[in-house]
């Protein structure tokens, strides 16, 4: 009978040989998608580690247009944060394409800025996927950016729908799936928790 210790020694040594084989070291895109709860909020917990890492992060949000978030709220007296709300909301409240448009292409100038900073460590490009969806931004032009950024700049990229090609590009994808919400039984998004 195998013991304990044994199992744990040998999934040690698969692990130490997977750790020695990891040579490279360079920056990262991540693509947190899908139809589940958590993927900006996932992108504001890497922001944390990076910040704990002395590093400079810039996020910038494609469609999200309110200003009394709580992540905002803390990330913005961080000091290394440059934070941008580029939406101007939800597209089902807005109701307008030709201004949702602008303003992701405005969001983007930003976002740009950023990735070509060698100084910024990370960059979260927050709900970006819809500018795809919708076609505010067109994903051949987005990707060459995202291949020519600083060799040691991590990015994360939220947002449900990501397009195959993105997440093609990607080195690491999450698709977040949800089993059940509580606004689904009539529960307000509350403070603290969804904004």
């Amino acid at each position: 009978m195998i013991t304990h210790e044994q199992r744990m020694q040998k999934k040690k040594e698969v692990v130490d040989r997977k750790i020695a084989a990891a040579e490279v070291e360079r920056g990262v895109l991540v693509v947190n998608t899908g139809n589940g709860k958590g993927k900006s909020t996932a992108a504001f917990g890497v922001v944390a580690r990076a910040l704990g890492h002395h590093m400079r992060v810039a996020v910038v949000q494609f469609v999200k247009g309110r200003s009394d978030c709580g992540e905002e709220n803390f990330f913005r007296a961080q000091p290394g944060v440059a934070w941008h709300v580029g939406g101007a909301g939800f597209t089902w409240e807005t109701q307008d394409r030709e201004r949702d448009a602008a303003a992701a292409r405005l969001a983007w100038e930003v976002a740009c800025g950023h990735l070509g900073d060698p100084g910024v460590g990370l960059v979260v490009l927050d709900e970006m996927t819809y500018a795809f969806k919708y076609g505010w931004l067109d994903l051949e032009s987005v990707l060459a950016v995202l291949r020519s950024r600083p060799a040691r700049q991590h990015v994360i990229v939220t947002g449900r729908a990501a397009p195959q090609a993105l997440r093609d590009a990607a080195d690491t994808v999450s698709d977040m799936g949800m089993e059940k919400h509580a606004f689904q039984s009539g529960v307000k998004a509350m403070p603290g928790l969804e904004w």
